[in-house]
Order: structure tokens, then C-alpha cells, then sequence
């Protein structure tokens, strides 16, 4: 018989489930994973207690859900109680409209029957809500578990109210490892972050007092989902369209031809980073996006769209472009090397080069980098190997559809995906399987990815503009099919931080899954991933990830 170690105010909460007699025998309640869509027309399951296995130093994840048959409303909430010491976060699974499905040539989807329609996805911090008649509501449990918590079994018990009154209590076993999570060397994980959407969704001005309290806690969500990388606007980012001014760096000109520089808002911006978690930093690209044709567009005053340094149309590897570059690069080393970022920053050329034109372009504005910064080693979203092949690239950070070659052919590389691939590939779309997300990790593990980085954590604009969406009802930049839903952002703007998604979460825990393989040291060819042949070639269900962690756990408790 299991015997679970439960605190004071779990047994009385037992006790009263004990003697209740429930006056909502027709409403529904289980338990589900987090590896399940739960949708506003999803029937009832029968799933009365969960399993979770947890390593020390882990946070774990289910699902409590409630099915109203009635045709009237129901007032739900949902209390969750814990032994002493476990942390226990509940949030609410809010739906947002999803027009279509995203084209798949596939149509390996999630939500079929239910799209269109409402699909879950942004987080709410709340413990109850208005279940309407034929509805289905879920919440999100997120149980911590400290590093030096006691390996045992636990009870996790849900408490299901409905108008008030106490309707169903629900228990989940928490299991938890004598493993401990080494988290000293995290895995290279970037996610392109936009400030200049906080300052407008927010409306504050680039670097204001106001800004850093804002700034802070989306921070602190990137790091709390395996985001060991900060992204740095340096200067305002030449992606994906012309951006508002909001360059951390203060550039005056004291005479023609001179340049000076004030790093006290760069610094900030670093520190803030590294107390939210960060590990790495990704600085912004030095040459424009899909061409590496243009300089920068660097401004002498961020509240001034027009006071550039030179036209935007300046080339590349003009003279102008040569003078600013000459006198920056040797400060900004300076400052590199005076607050330990040297060894821990990634640096750009230019974004997803392609084309013969392109490649020449981008040899002329190497050469020009390692002739005034012979220091710096680049990284690049591209998928050409011939960058990796001329040595032009010296961490190439390939499409998964590509990566495979790229590793084949002796080259260290990272890996991204964003609008695509799709099919059978990986991604973390709206209707990407919450399973297939969380096969994240292992597949960079079993793939032997140097690291990751994704464009979209909070791109709340339409596609390649200043406009503002409204991501809580558009979810693809306002140009579906052209991006899919899902892609541009992984967190929701809250009043008082970031709403994550439950893509976003389903991909934090992958990241924790690597970050176990990684601890316990597991060879990439380890028989656990077996399977896990390429991006577009692996096992993803709740049974395939809960049987390998179990493996995992188990197998290595006696050595942890």
C-alpha cells in the first residue's frame, strides 16, 4: 500500500471530503497532464488521482478541470493543498479565438473538431471562475520543489468547489527523487526580447524610471523557462521591420567625424539581468536583416526618429559605417571585458543570410568585423552551410530542417525554428501538440544542438510594423497564413508582468528535461532516446516522456 506524507491542512481537507455529501454529483472533475489541450468543448475524462515524478530542484506541472453538464452557469474554484515547504501556484487556463489551423502539409494538429474556435493558451493568476453551461475549464498547477526537499512520496490535494460548497476532493502523488537538478551550466537558450513592445504596450519611454519596473519580472520569465540567454538592444534591433528608437547605448557626436559613448543604461539593463537569472547575453545584430546591405539605424536620441547618425540607406561597409564601427568596437570591448561578458555574449553579423548576393555581403561585413574586432566570434541564423563550410560563421545556428547536416558535416551548431518548418517537425505553434513542445529538449539533447534561439517571446506588433496587436485576439502579426498562429510570442501582457502560455510552459519544462539529461550526464546516443532520430523523426506522447523520466529518476536515485 503507498503511503503518502500529508501536512495538516491536507488531512482536513481529506477528512471533510470523507463526510460530504456533494450537491454537484452532476458536475464533472479529474485530473489531467499538462501535455493535454484542454478545450472549451472537451468532454469529460475519468482521471481521479495523477502521478508526478519530480527531481529536487524541479518544478512539475497538472492539470484540476471542471465539466459543467448543466444548462445554467456554475461559480467554480479550485484550492490546492501542499506539505510544508512545496510551493504551489495555481492559474487559470484562459481561451483565446483561433481563426483557422495553421497550413500543415501534415496536419499533425492539436484541437481538431475545436478549431476554429477558442483554444487555450495565456494563463490567468486566478483560483476560480464562470463555467457556462456544456463548458469545460482546466487550471494550471505548478508544483516547486526545493533542492534539499526530502526524496518521498507526497500528496498534492485538489479541493473542487462549486457555489461555494466543497464538491469533490482529488488527490495527485508526487514522487519525489533523491536527483538534484544542476542548473551551474545551463544550456544556451536566446529568445529575441522586445523592449520596445513593453514601452508601447505599457506607455512608458525607452529606459525611464517606469520602464525597469516593467522590464523586471519579463526578465525574470525568461530565466524561470530555461532562458539562460537576455537578449541586450544595444542598438535598436535592424529585424523585423524599421523599430521605434530604443537603443540601450547613448551615442553623442562632440565634433564631426567623433563619437562618444555612454554604457550607464547598458549596464543597468545587464545587471538586471543577471540578478533575473541570466547566464548568457545576445547582443544585437551589427548589420541589417535578410541582406547584410545597410549600417545600423543608430540614433542620437531614442524620443527622435529622426536624429540618425548617417541615412539609413548607408552601406554596410561604407566609410561612415567603418568610422563608427573603428571607434565603438575597442569601447564596447573595454566594457565586455570589465564586467565579465566577454566569455559569456553572443554577437551577430546579420539575420538569415540567403543566396548567393547575400553570402558575399556578409564576407565583406566579416572581414570588416575581424579586422576592427579580431576578439569577436559570431553567431547567425542561417541555413546555408557554405557560412559554416568558409569558416564565415563561427557558431552557426542552422533551421532544424537543416541542422542534422550542419552536425553531420563536424560543424558545432545551435538550432532554431520559427513560421517553419512545420509537418512532422518540431515547433511550438497554437495547435503544435502540447507533447510534441515538450519533446524540446530532448531532441536538442539526442541532436547534439550547441544551443537555441527563437524570434518571438513578445512580438505584439503586426508583422513588420509599429502597429500594436492586440494578442489576447490576433495571434499571427495580423497576416495569417503568411505567419501562423502562435509564432510571434509566447507570453501575454499583463498588468502586472507577462501571462505566460501554456506553450511557453510545456516548452520550460522540456528545457528542465535537458537540464536533467545534462545533470545525470547522459550520452546523446543513450538507449532512453531511442527514437529521436532528427526534428522531424521522434516519438511524442505523455507515455514515451513520462516512461523516460521515470527511467531517468529511478535508475540514477542510488547515485544522486
Amino acid at each position: 500500500m503507498m503511503t503518502y506524507t500529508i501536512g495538516a491542512g491536507c488531512c482536513e481537507a481529506v477528512g471533510v471530503w470523507r463526510h460530504t455529501r456533494y450537491r454537484s454529483m452532476d458536475i464533472r472533475f479529474w485530473l489531467d497532464s499538462t501535455l493535454s489541450r484542454v478545450f472549451p468543448g472537451t468532454k469529460a475524462r475519468r482521471r481521479d488521482s495523477l502521478d508526478l515524478l519530480a527531481a529536487r530542484g524541479e518544478r512539475v506541472s497538472f492539470q484540476a478541470c471542471v465539466r459543467n453538464p448543466r444548462n445554467t452557469h456554475v461559480n467554480a474554484r479550485v484550492t490546492v493543498l501542499a506539505p510544508d515547504g512545496i510551493d504551489v501556484t495555481t492559474r487559470r487556463v484562459g481561451y483565446v479565438p483561433m481563426k483557422h489551423h495553421n497550413p500543415d502539409d501534415v496536419g499533425e494538429w492539436d484541437g481538431i473538431g475545436h478549431i476554429p474556435g477558442l483554444v487555450p493558451d495565456p494563463l490567468y493568476p486566478e483560483d476560480s471562475t464562470v463555467v457556462g453551461p456544456l463548458e469545460t475549464q482546466s487550471f494550471w498547477i505548478n508544483v516547486s520543489v526545493p533542492p534539499d526537499y526530502p526524496p518521498g512520496d507526497y500528496a498534492i490535494v485538489v479541493n473542487f468547489a462549486v457555489d461555494d460548497a466543497l464538491a469533490r476532493v482529488l488527490i495527485a502523488t508526487l514522487s519525489v527523487s533523491a536527483v538534484v537538478i544542476d542548473r551551474s551550466n545551463p544550456f544556451p537558450v536566446a529568445h529575441w526580447f522586445y523592449a520596445d513592445a513593453l514601452c508601447d504596450w505599457y506607455k512608458v519611454e525607452p529606459y525611464e524610471e517606469r520602464f525597469w519596473g516593467i522590464v523586471e519580472p519579463y526578465m525574470r520569465d525568461v530565466a524561470s523557462h530555461g532562458g539562460s540567454c537576455q537578449y541586450v538592444p544595444l542598438f535598436t534591433p535592424p529585424t523585423d521591420g524599421v523599430k521605434r528608437p530604443h537603443q540601450l547605448l547613448r551615442v553623442t557626436t562632440p565634433r564631426k567625424g567623433r563619437y562618444a559613448f555612454d554604457f550607464t543604461d547598458v549596464l543597468r539593463w545587464i545587471k538586471l539581468a543577471r540578478k533575473s537569472g541570466a547566464t548568457y547575453f545576445e547582443w544585437t545584430h551589427f548589420f541589417t536583416q535578410w541582406g547584410v546591405k545597410n549600417a545600423l539605424r543608430i540614433y542620437r536620441d531614442n524620443s527622435d526618429p529622426n536624429s540618425l547618425l548617417w541615412p539609413p540607406e548607408t552601406e554596410a561597409t561604407s566609410e561612415t559605417y567603418r568610422t563608427f564601427l573603428a571607434q565603438f568596437l575597442p569601447e564596447f570591448h573595454n566594457f565586455l571585458k570589465a564586467h565579465r561578458l566577454t566569455k559569456c555574449s553572443i554577437f551577430h553579423v546579420s539575420d538569415e543570410p540567403h543566396g548567393d548576393e547575400h553570402l558575399s555581403n556578409y564576407r565583406a561585413a566579416r572581414a570588416l568585423l575581424k579586422e576592427l574586432a579580431p576578439w569577436m566570434e559570431v553567431w547567425d541564423a542561417l541555413s546555408d552551410i557554405r557560412y559554416a563550410r568558409e569558416g564565415l560563421t563561427d557558431h552557426p545556428i542552422p533551421s532544424i530542417s537543416v541542422a542534422k547536416q550542419f552536425v553531420e558535416e563536424g560543424f558545432a551548431a545551435y538550432a532554431y525554428f520559427c513560421c517553419g518548418p512545420r509537418g512532422k517537425y518540431l515547433n511550438r505553434l497554437m495547435d503544435t501538440p502540447l507533447a510534441k513542445i515538450r519533446m524540446s529538449g530532448w531532441l536538442f539533447h539526442r541532436l547534439k544542438a550547441r544551443g537555441f534561439l527563437h524570434w518571438g517571446y513578445n512580438y505584439w506588433y503586426k508583422s513588420q510594423t509599429q502597429e500594436l496587436i492586440d494578442p489576447f485576439t490576433e495571434q499571427s502579426g495580423g497576416i495569417w497564413p503568411a505567419w501562423p498562429y502562435g509564432d510571434a510570442f509566447v507570453v501575454y501582457p499583463g498588468p502586472d508582468g507577462p501571462l505566460d502560455s501554456i506553450r511557453w510552459e510545456a516548452f520550460g519544462e522540456s528545457m528542465q528535461d535537458m537540464a536533467l539529461l545534462r545533470t545525470l550526464g547522459i550520452d546523446a546516443d543513450d538507449a532512453v532516446l531511442a527514437g529521436i532520430n532528427d526534428y522531424n523523426d521522434f516519438p511524442f506522447s505523455e507515455s514515451w516522456i513520462t516512461s523516460a523520466r521515470k527511467t531517468l529518476l529511478e535508475e540514477n536515485a542510488c547515485t544522486a
